[in-house]
């Protein structure tokens, strides 16, 4: 039986987050690192950076952002409908477009399709511009006066029946410019990737779904059947009874975890790391702050069970609503959610203010602890450029006094 810190360093090996990085990152690292989460989730909050510059962060160290960008412009990357928006290998893209079926229960695809019915006479006006004359940005469009709109209909016109085609997949990202996306036809863009796109690869939805569910499991290292459709946002959810098969084929693993009353799954390709951790040689060395659309933290229920870690994104709540802030980055030490911090890098002033930092209850401000945090936060500073550290107030009080002599190299 896995005992659950077991369970925990195995789910952190598959996701990347077991260990430091022993060398310096490559560029290569980046599409390696998203192909070992099979995904990586979009967002366009930049208080500190955005998300998925910062996921990869937590995973290779102090890598340029630029890399990202560059895999996504030389077709080693797309961009899809998946989770949310997200960055999928270049390999995967044909699973992402076969069994279309799947995707249609997506909101996005929804509204995009709705979209469609109430707006196909400019929607094709649109695609066929971009036929005739080529990838457009949104900002190439002027914005009317959309104030007070919510959601999608905040934006322009031309912006949301981009993304409606984006969603449909009539359209796909070629590049992003400053963050910005520009969208090409999806012949195009699937067109220069690497490695190449068989149009004649056509997985039914039964394929497709299998295919997912398989990629959730290899990606959460060990999980429950009920954490496994979130991932790829599956519907219907996933049970015990679908996945028999794929234990009897031996592409599943089980194994009894320690607190849960179902049997946990391991993927096949984790078949070595789950004989380590049953022997208790799975270490978990790493301390990084994590964003809040990081894989290990997203589903909040999976993160409560697994961590005993309560979290939500409250940069969608109302401030006087807030208990801990904005942007809170959650602390990955040791295998273990220990806290977590407000924070906002700015950039023009080199400045990294941690606005506040909250340890969990049950954790004690240890001078290791405390050490490992800093220096996990000095690391992020320093890749954002923004290397001097402003500290605000901490719980408890007495750690920021840790953090700061550990800052000074006295700690």
């Amino acid at each position: 039986m896995l005992s659950l810190a077991q369970a925990r360093a195995l789910q952190l090996a598959a996701q990347g987050l077991l260990q430091p990085p022993r060398r310096r990152p490559r560029r290569d690292d980046v599409v390696a690192a998203i192909g070992r989460m099979c995904l990586l989730q979009i967002d366009t909050i930049h208080v500190v950076a955005r998300s998925p510059y910062l996921v990869l962060h937590s995973r290779l160290g102090n890598y340029p952002t630029a890399w990202l960008d560059e895999a996504l412009a030389q077709g080693r990357l797309a961009e899809c409908w998946a989770h949310e928006a997200c960055f999928v290998g270049a390999a995967d893209v044909a699973w992402h477009r076969g069994g279309h079926d799947h995707r249609t229960h997506h909101w996005a695809h929804r509204h995009a399709a709705r979209m469609y019915r109430e707006q196909r006479t400019e929607m094709d006006a649109l695609l066929q511009s971009i036929r005739a004359s080529g990838p457009v940005r949104s900002a190439d469009f002027a914005r009317a006066d959309v104030a007070g709109k919510p959601g999608w209909w905040e934006w322009k016109p031309e912006k949301r029946w981009l993304e409606a085609w984006f969603a449909l997949g009539e359209l796909m990202v070629a590049r992003r410019d400053n963050f910005q996306r520009v969208y090409d036809l999806a012949e195009n863009v699937m067109a220069r990737l690497d490695p190449p796109f068989d149009p004649a690869f056509a997985p039914s939805v039964a394929e497709q779904r299998e295919r997912f569910i398989l990629d959730s499991v290899r990606a959460l290292g060990v999980t429950p059947a009920a954490w496994i459709a979130d991932y790829f946002r599956l519907k219907p959810k996933v049970g015990d009874r679908e996945l028999a098969p794929l234990v009897a084929s031996g592409e599943l693993l089980t194994v009894p975890v320690a607190g849960w009353n179902v049997p946990g799954y391991v993927h096949r390709d984790h078949a070595d790391a789950l004989d380590k951790a049953l022997a208790g040689r799975l270490r978990a060395t790493r301390t990084a702050l994590l964003s809040p659309f990081d894989p290990l933290v997203w589903d909040r229920a999976r993160a409560l069970a697994m961590f005993d870690f309560e979290y939500t994104i409250e940069c969608y709540t109302p401030a006087p609503k807030r208990r801990y802030g904005y942007y809170v980055l959650p602390i990955l030490h040791r295998g273990r959610l220990v806290g977590r911090l407000d924070a906002k890098a700015h950039r023009g002033s080199g400045v990294f203010e941690v606005k506040a930092l909250f340890l969990e209850p049950a954790v004690s401000p240890e001078p290791t602890l405390a050490h490992a945090v800093a220096g996990a936060i000095a690391e992020t500073a320093r890749w954002h450029g923004t290397p001097e550290i402003q500290l605000g107030r901490t719980r408890p009080a007495g750690l920021a006094r840790l953090l700061r002599a550990a800052w000074r190299g006295t700690g």
